[in-house]
């Protein structure tokens, strides 16, 4: 997988992204950040990117059900130095990544994608009755 054109990431790479989005899917499932704003919501961890030199992580995250919003993003935001600092103690990494949590669009666009798809069928289909009643 070619990270936005750049680089293909390597194997440590890939292993300590998947790492990262277990162990924070599961925090954030848990529910033990006290941060009202993220109390009884349903978060997930699509996927992580990590830098090469592991400092820096991009997290892909959405609400289960809907688009993250405004004041949940802010909640990732305050939480991610914590989040970073609790990763590393886990992981046992030699620096405490640095979290950017961004809205996962890949759901709203895959259901873009079958909207597009299921209107070309039905005007398709449209086609085909107008050619066979036309005969």
């Amino acid at each position: 997988m070619v990270n936005r054109g750049e680089y293909e990431p390597s194997q440590r790479q890939l292993r300590v992204a998947e790492q990262m989005r277990h162990l924070l899917a599961e925090q954030l499932l848990r529910g033990e950040l006290r941060d009202p704003r993220l109390v009884g919501r349903s978060l997930t961890v699509a996927e992580v990117r990590v830098s090469r030199d592991l400092k820096s992580a991009t997290v892909y995250t959405t609400e289960l059900g809907g688009e993250l919003t405004r004041e949940v993003a802010a909640a990732l935001l305050q939480a991610s130095s914590y989040l970073g600092g609790w990763l590393a103690r886990q992981m046992h990494l030699k620096y405490a990544p640095r979290l950017q949590f961004v809205a996962d669009e890949t759901f709203a666009h895959a259901a873009h994608i079958d909207r597009l798809l299921h209107e070309a069928q039905r005007v398709g289909l449209a086609r085909e009755d107008d050619s066979d009643g036309a005969a």
